[in-house]
């Protein structure tokens, strides 16, 4: 009975959210110098607008990388600022078994899936429920049973938030309708913290608050071990430059790092330090999550990007923040399953500054 309650309020909301104009906008969230536009196309972040280290009036510098159309999102393979889902990165062999039944998702990245497969939360229309300029936006997207290939009816919805002058937050979250199923959101934003145009993010320098990382095979798969980074080119414990060890890694970094834990309950666990010494720029980032996709933009060749500028390898990082990938096939690895009257929270919290 329960079950057919909650499929008949699936339903309504989807006609609700059809019955709406489906159009796809650009919203601003600004305090004073400090901006940032989102789309409904994908939840995705478009721009962050930061002053620089210098007086007033103060160098504003856009630092994420994208497109100067919304349309131009809609055919990319970057995955440019989008929310990724209904599980972020990798399933290795498209497949996973959840109560006795296999599941076989869409299968986007050779044999396997890639962020929630060839239509992900990336590449749907997204509702707005909420907007405010100087506070907020909230986007919500109702996910059909079978979407992709996974299980049950999820709500959806995501928030960005400005706090104070320099912090903005993003808070991720998700109920499922009838079905048990994996839920993992990623907000895949590529930074470049010198400007989006300013070339490559090798001289940026990192402190990544994690000990351990995720091996993986060569299809990106992880081989289900947890191992310490110390004495290997994964190691940035203590701050150093993104390229310091390339020759070591020449294909750059794809990997995700097992988070610390707060020393505090109920606190944010802090994910990373990254600083761009020229313009004085600072970003440290927060989350909840076990683990952050550290990624240097290694497959980027030839992109046109926002104002013609051409973006090439190594032109932008990520750290998306995230349960540990392909964790529907490792049972040692933290559970992305979340049951009927359970709720998926995915929160983010950055800071900005300029020294």
């Amino acid at each position: 009975m329960a079950n057919i309650f909650s499929f008949c309020v699936f339903i309504v909301l989807s006609l609700l959210c059809f019955s709406k104009a489906q159009h796809v906008k650009v919203y601003e969230l600004k305090r004073g110098y400090f901006s940032a536009k989102f789309t409904n196309y994908g939840a995705t972040m478009l721009s962050v607008i930061l002053p620089d280290k210098t007086g007033i009036p103060r160098k504003l510098d856009d630092v994420v990388l994208g497109y100067d159309l919304v349309n131009d999102y809609k055919n990319d393979t970057t995955y440019f600022g989008a929310i990724v889902g209904r599980v972020a990165n990798r399933i290795g062999g498209a497949k996973f078994i959840l109560n006795g039944v296999t599941y076989k998702t869409d299968a986007n990245d050779g044999k396997n899936t890639l962020h929630g497969g060839s239509k992900g939360f990336s590449d749907v229309i997204w509702t707005v429920k909420s907007y405010k300029k100087h506070s907020h936006v909230t986007f919500s997207y109702e996910s059909f049973d079978g979407e992709e290939g996974f299980p049950g009816n999820l709500s959806v919805s995501v928030t960005y938030m400005l706090l104070h002058k320099n912090k903005l937050a993003v808070k991720m979250m998700a109920k499922p309708l009838n079905k048990p199923t994996p839920v993992n959101l990623a907000l895949h934003t590529y930074w470049n913290l010198g400007g989006h145009n300013s070339g490559d993010i090798m001289s940026h320098t990192l402190e990544l608050f994690g000990s351990k990382i995720t091996p993986v095979d060569s299809e990106l798969i992880p081989t289900g071990e947890i191992v310490p980074v110390r004495k290997t080119p994964y190691d940035f414990r203590r701050p150093r430059k993104i390229g310091s060890k390339f020759d070591q890694l020449p294909h750059g970094y794809d990997i995700n790092y097992v988070l610390h834990k707060s020393r505090r309950s109920r606190h944010l666990r802090k994910v990373a330090v990254v600083v761009e010494s020229k313009c004085g720029r600072k970003m440290e980032l927060w989350t909840n999550m076990p683990g952050v996709q550290f990624y240097t933009s290694n497959m980027l060749k030839n992109e046109k990007g926002k104002n013609g500028t051409v973006y090439g390898k190594h032109a932008g990082f990520c750290l998306e923040t995230q349960g540990f990938p392909d964790a529907v096939n490792h049972p040692n690895f933290p559970s992305q399953i979340v049951k009927p009257r359970g709720i998926y929270k995915h929160f983010m919290v950055y800071r900005f500054t300029a020294h």
